[in-house]
């Protein structure tokens, strides 16, 4: 046999090897490019994380200050009766500020006084409020008591405000700061983990805002939007997919499923306003609203993924079903639809997700109000954890910059935890034929 390796200038192998050449450069320079693509973005995703969760983490921890506070029986309750309501009324800040001047006797001026009183957060007086209406025994004691800052000493506590700019240039003043470092030096502030974060509604002070008012509402939003949109987006799945005719007028509804499922989330918004409170008059800022609104917004995802579902389950399976004498409905219900709710559900899991990092829409139908209270039902005032960022995010407060970051990150968790969630049904519920 003849091993020879010599190929002649300009011969048909040479000029097949000099492509194959300029193949694999073209091969390696794409993998290289794909290799770069993918590691700027996770670069970029790094750099996005890293700023949100630095800005962020200091929000779970909130300083507070010990005071010690005797609960005076002429103040609180001067008839000893233990009326609920006259101790609900009750001037609680003059126990707080009666426990500062106690620290600071030195303190006289009346502005002075007013800058030492603001070292306290004013939901001080309602803490101390409700400690008594849950323990009238308390009258008449005295106790140690940690109770929340002002969110300037919290941002001063943090670092966040440079004590060596000059006074002018920062909120605190110097004998404010004084008063702090004494403070400090006794072991009366403390950074503490800030329960309020997680079990208040919105405020007007940093250092009493939380996002529990704003998780409900998006639970409550989120429960009306898969109890209409799963059912309701399942059966049109499986009449468009198993049951409709093949004519113009399904293929206009197939066109127009998907083209839906590409508009802008404020258009829904706009309908929703228009439809569900402008013609119906359902009240604004209500979760009824909301997840009427997010319905019509997922429900072409969840439509095309259920169909999507249906088409992957073999048609063996319809045959069979129907050779055993099984009607068109036996063979869908009893055999079609269980092998597709895996999918469907993913589908549907999907879109909820959707639906909970959605704003627009809910800004159009007015969830964008000021709510204080904690909502206990679907026709209840509320608003949702996207649209709390978007107001905590407009607030000049340097406090609220933080609390932004972390209900991101309270977000974002739930985002992947759903996520992870329709990840783990399909793994463990789909089946490959």
């Amino acid at each position: 046999m003849n091993n020879r390796t010599d190929i002649r200038p300009g011969s048909t192998m040479e000029r097949v090897n000099a492509n194959l050449a300029r193949r694999y450069a073209k091969e390696r320079r794409f993998r290289r490019m794909g290799m770069g693509a993918i590691i700027i973005s996770l670069l970029f995703l790094t750099l996005l994380f890293s700023s949100i969760i630095s800005n962020g983490y200091s929000a779970f921890w909130q300083t507070s200050i010990q005071l010690e506070i005797h609960f005076k029986a002429e103040t609180l309750d001067p008839d000893g009766s233990r009326d609920p309501g006259l101790l609900s009324a009750a001037d609680y800040s003059s126990l707080v500020k009666g426990a500062l001047r106690g620290i600071f006797p030195e303190v006289k001026k009346r502005k002075e006084r007013r800058k030492l009183y603001a070292l306290v957060s004013s939901g001080a007086a309602f803490r101390l409020r409700k400690m008594v209406m849950s323990n009238p025994d308390l009258i008449g004691s005295t106790a140690r008591i940690w109770l929340p800052a002002d969110d300037d000493v919290d941002m001063l506590v943090k670092g966040y405000i440079d004590r060596d700019k000059p006074e002018a240039e920062r909120r605190m003043k110097d004998f404010q700061i004084a008063w702090l470092e004494r403070l400090q030096r006794e072991g009366r502030i403390e950074k503490r983990f800030n329960t309020t974060f997680f079990t208040a509604g919105d405020s007007r002070e940093p250092e009493l805002a939380g996002i529990y008012g704003a998780v409900m509402g998006s639970v409550f939003t989120l429960l009306i939007t898969l109890a209409l949109s799963f059912p309701i987006g399942v059966a049109a799945a499986i009449y468009l997919e198993e049951f409709a005719p093949v004519n113009r007028f399904t293929d206009f509804i197939e066109v127009n499923i998907n083209n839906l499922a590409a508009v802008p989330s404020i258009v829904f918004g706009l309908l929703g306003l228009a439809v569900f409170i402008n013609f119906f008059g359902l009240p604004r800022s209500v979760p009824l609203v909301g997840g009427l609104v997010l319905t019509l917004m997922t429900l072409p995802t969840i439509i095309i993924t259920s169909r999507a579902a249906l088409k992957s389950v073999p048609p063996s399976i319809r045959e069979a079903a129907l050779g055993i004498g099984a009607s068109r409905m036996q063979t869908v219900f009893h055999h079609v639809l269980p092998q597709a709710l895996p999918g469907m559900l993913t589908g549907a899991i999907i879109g909820m997700a959707q639906a909970l990092g959605e704003t627009a829409p809910l800004l159009m139908i007015g969830m964008v109000a000021f709510i204080v209270d904690i909502p206990a039902g679907m026709m209840d005032p509320a608003t949702a954890l996207p649209v709390q960022i978007y107001l905590w995010a407009d607030s000049p407060e340097r406090a609220f910059v933080e609390r932004t970051s972390a209900a991101i990150m309270v977000l974002l968790t739930f985002l992947m935890a759903m996520n992870a969630v329709a990840v783990i049904l399909r793994k463990r519920f789909e089946k490959r034929w």
